[in-house]
């Protein structure tokens, strides 16, 4: 795994920006979104790996200037194309849910929240001040 984020914004009503990069092959972690979420590629190609029942069903390879909006929901991972991959992603949370990071079986580790983003966003801002 080699990505790192950036949070771009964050409001009270549960819409988050966030900017991604993906090294040349890397993953990030398995996971599923909790609230509805777009994303467009600006640099490179995302590989998209979604799951079922802990088995690959689909890889969808999206270029640079690809859209996409999602439900919440569905079990993936992302990659890094042979160039890497930058990603603006936009959430929307109004229950402040945003991602459940999933072990190799499926088992919750950690969830995400608007709460725990904001906090980090706080401190981004304070070191940048």
């Amino acid at each position: 795994m080699s990505y790192w984020g950036t949070i771009l914004d964050i409001d009270s009503d549960g819409h988050v920006r966030v900017l991604y990069r993906w090294d040349p092959g890397s993953f990030c972690h398995f996971h599923r979104h909790l609230c509805h979420t777009t994303s467009l590629v600006l640099e490179g190609e995302l590989h998209v790996k979604t799951y079922e029942d802990g088995k690959l069903v689909n890889t969808a390879i999206r270029s640079s200037g690809d859209y996409a909006k999602k439900p919440p929901g569905d079990v993936h991972m992302e990659q890094g194309g042979q160039n890497g991959a930058l990603v603006l992603f936009e959430l929307f949370a109004p229950d402040g849910q945003l991602t459940e990071q999933l072990d190799a079986e499926g088992n919750i580790l950690r969830t995400l929240t608007t709460d725990q983003l904001r906090h980090a966003f706080n401190k981004q801002q304070q070191r940048a001040a």
